[in-house]
């Protein structure tokens, strides 16, 4: 697994909540369980506390978003250096039993599932995920969608940088409501 992958889970954590909205989906056990993997150590942890607690990460994880999408750099990497400090990881090698075609174990690099908690466990896999995939991208590979009044985190994995919307859902929104404003001010005109 390379580890930019764990940046996805930075992304499931701030998207639990719709603040536009009004809306989080963060209320159970049940929900922090399913931000794990099926079976994972970190399902088996989670606890009621929890709950408040990836809150709160989860408010530091939309401020590196925040401020990556304001074009604010160097505090998207304060706020996410300071989650690694606090979150810290173990990294463990891996190979799942998989050959390459010479018969040799093909090795890899995960984290280790060693916090003592659910929300220390989610907070490190989440913020060295977003780490790895900030410096090996580049920080504006970080956004928040500009459809509103959705505001999803994401990540931009275009070939040209031009991301701008969460997913296609958003994108044709957003444009079919700009479409329809220049119509309304083509007829008014």
């Amino acid at each position: 697994m390379e580890l930019t992958t764990y940046a996805d889970y930075a992304v499931r954590l701030v998207n639990t909540e719709e603040p536009e909205r009004g809306k989080d989906a963060l209320t159970s056990v049940e929900e922090i369980r399913r931000l794990f993997s099926p079976g994972g150590r970190g399902a088996k942890l989670a606890e009621e506390a929890d709950i408040a607690r990836l809150r709160g990460v989860r408010a530091r994880l939309r401020g590196v978003f925040e401020s990556a999408a304001e074009d604010e750099q160097g505090r998207a990497v304060d706020l996410l250096n300071e989650l690694l400090i606090e979150y810290p990881v173990s990294p463990v090698i891996s190979g799942h039993g998989y050959l390459d075609d010479a018969g040799r174990p093909q090795w890899h690099m995960h984290l280790a599932e060693n916090a003592p908690t659910a929300t220390a466990l989610y907070a490190a896999l989440a913020s060295m995920g977003l780490a790895m995939h900030l410096t090996a991208h580049g920080v504006d590979r970080l956004g928040i969608c500009q459809a509103s009044p959705c505001r999803n985190a994401y990540l931009d994995t275009s070939t040209n940088r031009s991301r701008r919307y969460c997913s296609d859902r958003c994108a044709t929104r957003a444009n079919v409501a700009a479409y329809r404003a220049r119509k309304r001010e083509a007829a008014s005109a």
